[in-house]
Order: C-alpha cells, then sequence, then structure tokens
C-alpha cells in the first residue's frame, strides 16, 4: 500500500513538472512570438543578385522589382505581398543587396537596414563566395560563418530589434546539372564567366573537373550550415531548414539569359518555398 501511494505521488510530481514546463515554454514561445504583420511599416532585405532579381527583366541587369523578398510584381508574391495582404498595409521596403556581394559585404549592408530602422530583414547570402574564378578562391568557411555573425549581431543589436529570415544557398550542383547538355547554356556560361568554379569546362567529365564541382558543392554545404548555425544562436532568426538548399530546381526556374540565376517563375518559387519557413507561417 505504501509503495503504491509513493508511486501516486511521485506520477503526481511528474505531471506537474510537465504542466510547469510545458507553461514555461508556452510563455517563451508567447515572448518570442513575431509581432502580427499590421505592426510592421518596415523591411529590408541583404544579399546578392537572387535578391536583387537579376537576369528576370529584358537585360542583363538586376530587377529588384521581381525579387523574392521585397519585390512587388504579382505573380511573384514576394514577403512583402504576402505581408501586405496579412495586415502590413503601411509596410515600405529596402532592397539593399547587391549584385556580385559576397559575404564581406554583409555586414554593411546589415548597418543600412539597421539605420532604416527595418523590423523585417531577410538575408540570401553565399553563392558567390563559391562563384569565384578557382576553387583556391573560394571564401573559407570560417571567414564566411564569422561575416554572417558579425551581420546578424548588428541586426539583432539595433534599436528596430528586427525578425530576421535567413535563406539557404541553392545547390549549385543542381543549377549545373539541369543545364550541363544544353549548347546554349554553355554558351553563356562561357561568354558571360559565369560561376567558374563549378561551370568551367562544363562537358568535361574528367576526374578533376568532376572533383571541382564536387568541392564547390562542399563548399557550399558548408555554408549552409554555418547560416544554420549562427541563426539559430541570435535572437529572433529563423533559417528555412535548408528549404533552398534541397529544392530540386527545374529548368523553368532558371533565367534563359544566363541559365543560372532564377528567372521570373523562379523567384516566385523561391518566395513560395520560403515564405512557409517564416516567422508568421512556422
Amino acid at each position: 500500500m505504501r509503495s503504491t501511494t509513493r508511486a501516486r505521488r511521485a506520477l503526481a510530481a511528474i505531471a506537474a513538472s510537465a504542466l510547469l514546463l510545458a507553461g514555461s515554454l508556452g510563455t517563451a514561445s508567447a515572448a518570442h512570438a513575431a509581432p502580427p504583420p499590421s505592426q510592421l511599416v518596415r523591411m529590408a532585405a541583404l544579399g546578392d543578385s537572387i535578391t536583387q532579381a537579376a537576369m528576370t527583366c529584358s537585360s542583363l541587369t538586376s530587377c529588384p522589382a521581381n525579387s523574392w523578398s521585397t519585390g512587388s510584381t504579382a505573380s511573384v508574391n514576394s514577403h512583402f505581398l504576402r505581408l501586405r495582404a496579412a495586415g502590413a498595409t503601411a509596410l515600405v521596403t529596402s532592397n539593399n543587396a547587391v549584385s556580385g556581394a559576397a559575404s564581406a559585404a554583409l555586414p554593411g549592408q546589415a548597418q543600412a537596414a539597421v539605420a532604416q530602422a527595418a523590423q523585417y530583414v531577410t538575408i540570401e547570402i553565399g553563392a558567390n563566395d563559391a562563384c569565384t574564378r578557382t576553387v583556391a578562391a573560394m571564401t573559407p568557411t570560417a571567414t564566411f560563418k564569422a561575416n554572417v555573425q558579425t551581420a546578424l549581431t548588428t541586426l539583432a543589436a539595433g534599436g528596430a530589434s528586427p525578425e530576421i529570415f535567413v535563406a539557404s544557398i541553392p545547390s549549385l550542383q543542381r543549377l549545373y546539372d539541369l543545364n550541363k547538355s544544353s549548347i546554349s547554356a554553355r554558351f553563356a556560361w562561357g561568354i558571360l564567366q559565369t560561376c567558374q568554379s563549378m561551370l568551367a569546362n562544363p562537358s568535361s567529365t574528367r576526374t578533376a573537373d568532376v572533383q571541382r564541382r564536387t568541392a564547390v558543392q562542399q563548399r557550399v554545404n558548408e555554408y549552409n550550415q554555418a547560416l544554420s548555425e549562427v541563426c539559430a544562436a541570435t535572437a529572433k532568426c529563423r533559417f528555412d531548414g535548408f528549404a533552398v538548399a534541397n529544392y530540386a530546381f527545374v529548368k523553368s526556374d532558371l533565367s534563359t539569359r544566363d541559365y543560372f540565376h532564377p528567372s521570373l517563375s523562379g523567384q516566385a518559387t523561391l518566395a513560395a518555398l520560403t515564405w512557409q519557413k517564416t516567422q508568421w507561417v512556422s
């Protein structure tokens, strides 16, 4: 009988502890919940040509109106437009991304977002750290991680205390594999000298070229892991859980101007894919 009583008391204590834990977790979750969209008035995008929507206009230039993050083109249905539809009717945006930018430029972009008092900041960075002329010229993973850490620390310390969303880097190997058999793509890659660390000698199956491409993708994988770790260590930061990195892009997702950057529909794909991982959805 005594053992039964003790057992009941033990079970009651466990149950009470569980309720207290659940309550504390619920409180913590509520304390860190993203503000309703109606409270957002300023948004900023950081990154490179992907966020500038390069290659989606009629020329080989940036076209930020088509950006997955801050764009205003209805067919893309960017984060900006989704937030507006959810109640952020006064939201204004700043696209601080710069075509060709690598992670070394990210801290400066973050400072700009802080000066703009952005309450929501998206980040897509890293492709240009891997897209260099040679494998040896790629940004070391530790340097990449430190650059991103500096940028996130700057944002987190800003007066607006923004919600931060970090998108992973697309698979460069996948982008190569999609169009490696296309004469038009190989011609464009050569003329434009696009991402030569991955796309040089695109028809070659020599061991050295295969190993080179593998090394580039391995570095991208390391960058994505770094993005995940740094974001996890930063208050109010949400990583996409490798959603972009793992997405199997199709040919229609890529621009036929350089066969590498997202097309208009590719920008829409990025917007839909990443939105599902944001603070307001998941």
